[in-house]
């Protein structure tokens, strides 16, 4: 009994050496009990009602499940009972309260075209809204229902979030009103494509339909973001969920509230991310800041000099890390506001004062004939024309040479040059004939990259065109 005992004795302490490590770790857990009580009287469930005509949906197709949709696309054929005439449609979706006085904030997709907006309190109630206005490009919606001292939710920052750090949601997922699920911030500042101004949370919160347009909690019951997004190839949760920080969707509330629209700065530039290449070409010891490759006519940025090739370093001060945060940083300033960009141009940093101009509501969240260069004059593997004057017409450009035809093994492929393309500008110089570009490559000394401005189906980008010596003999 004794040598049992022996033997036993370590193997029970271990045991519970272990059962105390785990309860240790659940105590280290968050209980979000205290959070769901506080917060849920001021998360509401929307309801819209829109109606949808045959010429809209002449196949019945709203109704068709999505992965039918995914294999059939726009040619599937008319569903059984496809609707003629008018049809109404219903949809849900989640939102809270701001303010006692019956102001709520959901998504703008969530309320898209309906005529008829309900909202359902957590104690039951059901009251219709009112659109006060919505504002696409950040997905933010402001509604007001006809209502006195309503339960509000606290607003936090969410400037303050850290990657790590446990959050909650509340919505209305499939219709099951408050619905929790809880889980961390997966990354912050994350770009979407199409949502150039808002710089998404990414969270691994369970969102699913029916969730858009409700509150991400911290753990001190505060809305730090609105879920908005989720990416998913199946319909359903895939653990990629995106929401709108607090900070974004309060500034845009606050101007629908008060002015009815959203105003926001704008510069009229087309910018590109600065690549490790296209660093080294322009002189940078680093790749941030955002490249111009091109200028909107009649814009802020052209009258105030701003050219294509210019590297935008700062705003008034703050550091321009990378491309995607310039329109968010310009969108913040109210249009006509005075502000002092710090740009890179030739080599030099200069600054640039600028009057901030308002986006416009059209823009969208979206002659010779002879010249032809072989590849053995170039030795950059690409074959170049003249443009002759139709063409010019035709490609929107007023000088430059055609990229006829591409070695995939030469450096202008590398680049990522393509065929079609047409050669705008070299090593930060115009390029008005193919005889000019042959000139300018032989001048290049030393292997280096060089910056190459091209124009492609209307739109203009730089690429970083990295010449060896062997690419310039004769």
């Amino acid at each position: 009994m004794e040598r049992m005992t022996r033997w036993f004795a370590p193997w029970l302490v271990l045991m519970m050496a272990l059962l105390s490590a785990q309860a240790a770790r659940a105590s280290d857990l968050p209980d979000f009990t205290a959070l769901v009580k506080q917060a849920a009287p001021g998360v509401v469930n929307i309801s819209t009602t829109s109606t949808v005509s045959a010429s809209d949906d002449p196949f019945g197709q709203q109704d068709v499940p999505d992965i039918f949709r995914r294999f059939f696309g726009d040619q599937m054929p008319p569903m059984p009972g496809a609707p003629s005439g008018e049809e109404e449609r219903k949809s849900l979706g989640s939102g809270f309260i701001i303010r006692s006085d019956g102001y709520i904030l959901t998504n703008a997709h969530v309320v898209k075209n309906a005529d008829k907006i309900m909202v359902r309190l957590n104690d039951r109630r059901e009251l219709p809204a009112k659109l006060v206005g919505s504002d696409p490009r950040t997905d933010v919606a402001l509604l007001k229902v006809d209502a006195k001292d309503l339960p509000t939710l606290k607003i936090g920052n969410s400037d303050d979030l850290q990657v790590g750090e446990w959050v909650a949601a509340i919505g209305s997922p499939f219709g099951f009103d408050h619905s929790v699920t809880a889980g961390i911030v997966s990354a912050i500042n994350r770009t979407l494509p199409s949502d150039t101004y808002v710089p998404f949370i990414q969270t691994d919160v369970a969102i699913n339909p029916g969730n858009s347009g409700g509150p991400l909690f911290n753990l001190d019951g505060q809305v730090v973001g609105i879920n908005s997004q989720i990416y998913t190839r199946s319909g359903g949760f895939m653990g990629l969920s995106f929401a709108i920080p607090i900070s974004v969707a309060m500034n845009v509330a606050d101007q629908l509230r008060t002015e009815g629209h959203v105003s926001r700065g704008w510069l009229g530039v087309v910018i590109q991310p600065v690549s490790k290449d296209l660093a080294e070409s322009f002189g940078l010891d680093d790749t941030k800041g955002a490249l111009v490759s091109d200028v909107s006519d009649d814009s802020p940025a052209k009258k105030a000099g701003l050219k294509a090739g210019d590297v935008i370093l700062s705003v008034n001060g703050d550091a321009v890390d990378d491309s995607t945060t310039l329109p968010r940083i310009i969108g913040k300033f109210a249009p006509g506001a005075e502000i002092k960009l710090k740009v890179l141009r030739d080599g030099d940093t200069r600054n640039i004062d600028v009057t901030v101009g308002d986006w416009p509501a059209s823009l969208s969240a979206d002659g010779s004939s002879g010249g032809q260069s072989t590849n053995d004059q170039t030795k950059l593997g690409i074959a170049i024309s003249d443009l002759s004057a139709q063409e010019k017409q035709q490609l929107d450009v007023d000088s430059g040479v055609l990229v006829r035809r591409v070695d995939p093994r030469g450096a202008a492929a590398a680049a990522g040059i393509q065929p079609g393309d047409v050669i705008v500008s070299f090593d930060q110089k115009p390029v008005d004939s193919a005889d000019a570009l042959i000139k300018a490559v032989k001048k290049v000394d030393g292997d280096r990259a060089v910056p190459v401005r091209i124009s492609r189906d209307g739109n203009s980008l730089f690429v970083a065109l990295r010449l060896k010596a062997h690419d310039k003999k004769e």
